[in-house]
């Protein structure tokens, strides 16, 4: 599925969208470069789920977790990590145990430690701009975006 957005709000209603119809132990790997909207995208996603936490980018702590929603969710960012060894090391076993939605932003870095994820590219085509690819993991159709 694909999705053109002209701002922050737009890119985050289609994480709402999504948010609203994701089964607990959903893993979302993100790629897009710097200034893609990912942490836009997470916020709808939060707010899909119900979240009310402020909904911030985890770069300096590794892992974000917002607990008030339908499910938790779990927002990773993996850019400082060298490899999927580092991020069994911080726990990943257990936050997928936990059966909540796990969204990884710089999945490119970990590959081999996600099992089927749901595959979501976000692409800046110009200052407001974004391509939005989703693809993989449980079947998108049943998720009705």
């Amino acid at each position: 599925m694909e999705f053109i957005t002209h701002s922050p709000e737009e890119t985050e209603a289609v994480g709402a969208a999504l948010g609203k119809r994701l089964k607990p132990g959903t893993v979302l790997a993100y790629t897009g470069d710097l200034g893609a909207g990912k942490t836009a995208f997470t916020r709808g996603l939060a707010r899909g789920l119900g979240a009310t936490d402020r909904v911030t980018s985890p770069t300096y702590t590794i892992v974000n977790e917002y607990l008030s929603g339908r499910l938790p969710l779990f927002h990773f960012d993996m850019y400082r990590l060298a490899s999927s060894d580092d991020l069994w090391d911080i726990g990943w076993e257990d936050y997928l145990e936990r059966g909540g939605i796990c969204a990884v932003e710089w999945s490119e870095n970990v590959t081999d430690a996600l099992d089927s994820p749901v595959w979501v590219k976000l692409t800046k085509l110009d200052e407001n701009t974004r391509r939005i690819t989703i693809e993989g993991g449980a079947d998108l159709e049943t998720i009705g975006i």
